[in-house]
């Protein structure tokens, strides 16, 4: 596969100790014929460390786009230069849910994220060009496109996390153009069932995908992860789930994001 990058540089972030840089980098989409943005942060250490670096892809919400991690919580470009990581923010339309769509060929996110967009990354920087250096985490329809990626990716990705993530999109057939992506709910059932976060714990193994996921109590989607907790207790795969108060906010996501790096930290150094 032949990958095309256009790399834009749009700032570096000075301070008094740290100064992490923020590239805009665009990806040619072979599988969507277009050209995609993407937010990538490197970490101060990465001029003058002769190191692969481990890559965390963060995912936006529906409605967002590449630059909502670096507008809305700033600090995670701090957090790059802590954790020695690079942080990949990927444009995955306003409301792709970061599959391959089996009713509309122009949506195919699965194929970009997990093919296209992770090999100009590591042919572009210095990575570690395999799963015990890649994680994957978001928030909302980013929540439910890290695990949806990372449970049928474990050989891309050896850990994810999902922040108030829509991790079942059933109860939601109407909602943020879900119907446009899989079909409408009566009549193409089986993409639903087949595409939604919950209904594929089947394809986690033990422990080989490390896990981590938290919602507020206040948030649509609880249910939704409080059901999915219980269907991975139930089936004796280990992850690390946390419920506290909060809602659907950014206030909530940018407290989230510091317990997931913590956690992909770890992983990265075992």
């Amino acid at each position: 596969m032949k990958l095309k990058l256009i790399l834009l540089f749009v700032c570096c972030n000075v301070f008094l100790l740290k100064a992490s840089q923020v590239d805009t980098v665009f990806v040619e989409s072979e599988s969507m014929s277009k050209s995609i943005a993407n937010i990538v942060i490197l970490p101060d250490s990465y001029a003058t460390q002769k190191k692969s670096f481990p890559v965390l892809y963060l995912l936006h919400g529906a409605g967002g786009d590449h630059t909502n991690w670096v507008s809305k919580v700033p600090a995670i470009k701090e957090y790059a230069d802590q954790f020695n990581l690079i942080i990949v923010c990927p444009d995955g339309n306003a409301t792709s849910w970061y599959f391959d769509s089996p009713v509309d060929e122009k949506m195919r996110y699965e194929t970009y994220l997990s093919k296209e967009l992770t090999g100009a990354i590591d042919k572009t920087y210095n990575t570690i060009m395999e799963k015990s250096g890649r994680a994957i985490t978001g928030l909302s329809m980013g929540g439910h496109g890290a695990f949806y990626l990372a449970f049928r990716h474990q050989d891309i990705w050896g850990a994810a996390g999902s922040m108030s993530g829509g991790v079942d999109i059933r109860p939601f057939p109407k909602n943020w153009d879900l119907n446009k992506r899989l079909g409408d709910y009566a009549e193409h059932k089986e993409n639903w069932e087949n595409n939604t976060v919950i209904n594929m714990v089947h394809l986690l193994k033990g422990d080989d995908l490390k896990l981590l996921f938290d919602c507020g109590i206040d948030d649509f989607f609880y249910d939704a992860n409080k059901r999915l907790h219980a269907k991975l207790v139930e089936r004796n795969i280990p992850h690390n789930y946390t419920e506290r108060p909060g809602g659907h906010s950014w206030d909530y996501w940018a407290n989230s994001i510091k317990y997931h790096l913590l956690f992909f930290a770890d992983y990265f150094n075992e």
